[in-house]
């Protein structure tokens, strides 16, 4: 098994240079290879991360069930957005078009695997370094169109991102001093070992390097007020770069937020943490929610989408019920499926009209048949209907809300969460189920695809999405059970 967790660090970093020095042409297969072998191999280990299988590889690299979810997460969207991108990207020929591609899949490979790396560092600093990575990387991806709006996007996320990174560097430090109390000046701050030691840490250290770290990696995660970098660089990235930093970036930072959370528990006890990352969390449904309802731009609506579902989790997490929390981990999966999905079918969009305008978009479903068919069902699965997989995570989060005897937080969550579906599915059902106009440039659109691989990857997430709302496989379920018990008080070491 250490050999497969070697190969699924080292495969995307191979990718990296093969799809530098290869031909333009095999750029796309050697991407989209490296993702496809990516998720082979994370699934591979499933099955023994769910039966509480740990693997490492010295103080460096690490896999827990709680990483494996993550990293399920990645992998997935990892492979689809690889094929999506070889079908959607129209290079134009000449040296722009080559410089273009010798810019974005190196690029591209590069993010992915900082995101692969980060869920299996074995450490707070190492887990920081690989999330610094993947603002550095994206950054520029952000930016690679070239145009103004894209320029403005990458240097406020870029401001704005390493500024909360500064932070969660300085909740690191602060954490590993919070550790000299019971480990000694000089120790290897692995998780297994903050974990272990966490009832003699200092509780004003780890009260400080907690708050910090929440400020840091939310905002990477989106988590207001620390989130405004994120509808902008959304809105502006290449649809596929916005795929991935929607269903996995975020998903990658709140996986660090969760490492910290289990060390501040163990410490402080329950309250304070669960405390802190509910107010961030009901702030994010909020604004989330009420943005929804007012947003003409297409890619811009995901972008709000995603901060509310990042809200989702902070307030599941708060309830700290294993229920939620199974709830909370199923919903990250569900979320990254949905939301590339969406996003794949807000590039087709995008690229067949012309714009993101959701009000110059009529009659989506009668031009692409199939993108904007299943753009429309992802969105309603991002709206938390039934049958897909956030309906049902969604539910177990309220349920392991009402389990604390608490009731005034999952009401509100209900609420908000009905404000937003309202917002996100009447927008996005009334630009893709309208009938065009008869005249004008919406009038004027040649119907047909972009291209077969846009709509493949399309098919495989919303199939994924379904699957996780109708039934999870019971090595998937056992493994997300296993990443629950981790983020309980007293969960597994």
């Amino acid at each position: 098994m250490q050999a497969v967790l070697v190969a699924l660090f080292v495969v995307p970093l191979v990718a990296v240079p093969a799809s530098y020095l290869l031909p333009a042409k095999f750029a796309p297969s050697a991407s989209a290879l490296a993702g496809t072998t990516s998720f082979g191999l994370c699934l591979w280990l499933v099955p023994a991360a769910g039966a509480h299988a740990r693997w490492g590889l010295g103080s460096f690299l690490h896999l827990d069930a709680l990483s494996e979810v993550f990293l399920l997460t990645t992998t997935f969207l990892y492979a689809t957005t690889a094929i999506f991108a070889a079908g959607y990207l129209r290079l134009p020929p000449g040296p722009a078009g080559r410089r273009y591609g010798e810019r974005f899949w190196p690029a591209f490979n590069l993010f992915c695997a900082a995101m692969v790396a980060a869920p299996l560092m074995n450490g707070l600093a190492t887990l920081w370094v690989a999330v610094e990575v993947t603002t550095v990387v994206s950054a520029l991806l952000v930016a690679i169109d070239g145009t103004h709006e894209a320029t403005e996007a990458s240097w406020k996320y870029l401001l704005i991102a390493s500024l909360g990174l500064s932070l969660a560097l300085l909740g690191t430090v602060v954490m590993y001093y919070a550790g000299t109390r019971a480990l000694g000046g000089s120790y290897t701050p692995s998780f297994s070992e903050l974990r272990a030691g966490a009832s003699h840490f200092s509780p004003v250290a780890v009260r400080l390097a907690f708050v910090l770290a929440v400020l840091g990696y939310g905002t990477k995660m989106g988590l207001v007020p620390v989130h405004t970098w994120l509808p902008d660089a959304h809105s502006e990235a290449p649809s596929p770069v916005s795929a991935l930093l929607s269903g996995t970036l975020l998903a990658t930072s709140f996986y660090a937020l969760l490492r910290f959370f289990q060390v501040a528990e163990r410490s402080l006890g329950p309250r304070f943490p669960r405390e802190v990352v509910a107010g961030f969390g009901v702030a994010s449904l909020l604004l989330g929610a009420l943005y929804l309802l007012s947003q003409r731009d297409l890619k811009r609506l995901l972008a709000y989408s995603s901060i509310e579902h990042m809200g989702v989790v902070a307030v599941g997490t708060s309830f700290g019920a294993p229920v939620a929390l199974f709830g909370v981990l199923l919903h990250v999966l569900a979320h990254g499926a949905a939301k590339g999905t969406a996003f794949f079918g807000a590039g087709s969009v995008v690229r067949k009209f012309g714009t993101k305008d959701m009000e110059a978009v009529r009659g989506g479903v009668l031009v692409l048949p199939w993108s904007a068919t299943l753009l429309v069902a992802a969105v309603l699965g991002l709206s938390g209907l039934p049958p897909f997989g956030i309906f049902r995570s969604e539910l177990l989060v309220v349920e392991g809300g009402l389990s604390t005897g608490a009731d005034a937080l999952p009401a509100v969550l209900v609420v908000l969460v009905t404000v937003a579906f309202f917002g996100l599915s009447w927008s996005t059902t009334r630009t893709m189920l309208s009938a065009p106009p008869a005249r004008g440039p919406a009038g004027d659109v040649a119907r047909g695809e972009v291209s077969a691989w846009v709509v493949v990857p399309m098919v495989t997430g919303l199939v994924a999405l379904g699957l996780l709302g109708v039934h999870v496989p019971g090595d998937l379920a056992r493994l997300l059970h296993g990443a629950a018990a981790q983020l309980l008080p007293g969960g597994a070491q």
